[in-house]
């Protein structure tokens, strides 16, 4: 295993700002992983999905993945909330580093993500209800996924990165 630090859980979770702020934190650089694509890609993640599909895009991020195990060390690794799906994956994250679940309810994420207009996969009638069910399908696989699970509902964004702080003191091979 690598010594990263990889951020999964669902849009609007905090991945990317959790992210930043433990790279300032802990001195790390920090890769996102659609920005990563789209850079490689010069399109958006909407425009992939709209001109190759969503099938497309999954592919380009376990190419990411492959790429990251071969370049990237003692990074902050923050992926696409679809990116655990594919079964794949979960090994490559595994192998990236240590993998932090930051879980949130279905409430708090539409609370989050309501105005937010550049999410493909929430673009519906019913945005809190298309929540709900990604939720339903991906909470379990995150949580196989991940080696730390953490509650960021209703924590300060101060209060996540204490958290995910104790955790790394606690597992030695991330200690600096």
């Amino acid at each position: 295993m690598k010594n990263n630090i990889i951020l999964i859980g669902f849009m609007g979770s905090g991945k990317t700002s959790v992210g930043i702020g433990l790279s300032y934190q802990l001195k790390r650089t920090m890769i996102d992983t659609d920005k990563w694509i789209e850079q490689k890609q010069k399109r958006t993640v909407s425009e992939i999905f709209a001109q190759s599909g969503e099938e497309a895009f999954r592919r380009m991020e376990t190419d990411c993945l492959k790429e990251l195990i071969r370049t990237a060390d003692q990074q902050i690794i923050s992926v696409g909330g679809g990116l655990p799906m594919k079964e794949e994956n979960h090994a490559l994250l595994k192998e990236l580093g240590i993998v932090f679940y930051l879980s949130a309810t279905p409430e708090a994420l539409y609370k989050r993500l309501k105005s937010d207009t550049t999410r493909p996969l929430l673009q519906v009638e019913n945005p809190e209800e298309r929540i709900r069910t990604l939720l339903k399908q991906r909470a379990p696989v995150y949580e196989a996924c991940a080696d730390v699970v953490l509650d960021v509902s209703d924590r300060t964004f101060d209060e996540i990165l204490e958290q995910i702080g104790k955790e790394l003191e606690e597992n030695e091979a991330f200690s600096d």
